[in-house]
């Protein structure tokens, strides 16, 4: 017992040091790799419970369309949210004031509801009002929001940089919306490097 307790603290140490080796990749086509100015996020994707979600993530993550795309809204225990392809540029007041309406050019998608929980590091795709309008936005879980459960699609997870994913700059109260944001560098699919 007194070993399984040590070897599970010195993984855990591992994976949570800035030394810390790279996760271990099992599946690069569905691994997507977002790069922070403070490290990497590594996500593994979830296409048995979540295909189309996955499929246009990877589609806009090939296509560049994620790369500078700012976290525009980010809330104190709850989640970081990005993705808005329209309104990456924040610089601009117009734009500013915008961020968080934008989708990519393709159709909304379909709800892929499961019943995976909204727990930390749980990656879901952000909608409006109706079920089926998930298009390129998602947001990343800081804490446990189980009250998103079976409302928003689960579409993958963190497995790595979750401490990056805890440093990114937070919002006012209240809305989440973030001045000056910290931003995706560059986001890609691991089979791709």
């Amino acid at each position: 017992m007194f070993k399984s307790i040590c070897l599970t603290a010195a993984l855990l140490f591992s994976l949570t040091t800035p030394e810390a080796k790279a996760v271990e990749i099992k599946d690069p086509e569905n691994t997507l790799v977002i790069e922070l100015s403070t490290g990497e996020v590594v996500i593994e994707m979830l296409p048995d419970v979540a295909p189309l979600h996955v499929e246009r993530i990877k589609t806009l993550a090939r296509e560049g369309q994620y790369d500078g795309v700012a976290f525009h809204r980010v809330m104190t225990g709850f989640m970081a949210q990005t993705g808005d392809v329209k309104f990456g540029d924040l610089t601009d007041g117009y734009n500013a004031r915008r961020a968080g309406t934008g989708a990519s050019d393709y159709p909304d998608l379909k709800a892929e509801f499961s019943s995976l929980p909204f727990d930390r590091g749980m990656v879901g795709m952000a909608r409006s009002q109706s079920p089926d309008s998930a298009n390129s936005q998602f947001f990343i879980m800081l804490e446990a929001g189980h009250f998103l459960n079976n409302q928003y699609t689960v579409w993958g997870r963190v497995i790595s940089g979750m401490e990056f994913v805890d440093n990114i700059k937070l919002g006012v109260p209240g809305s989440g919306a973030v001045a000056d944001p910290d931003r995706m560098i560059r986001v890609r699919v691991a089979a791709d490097e």
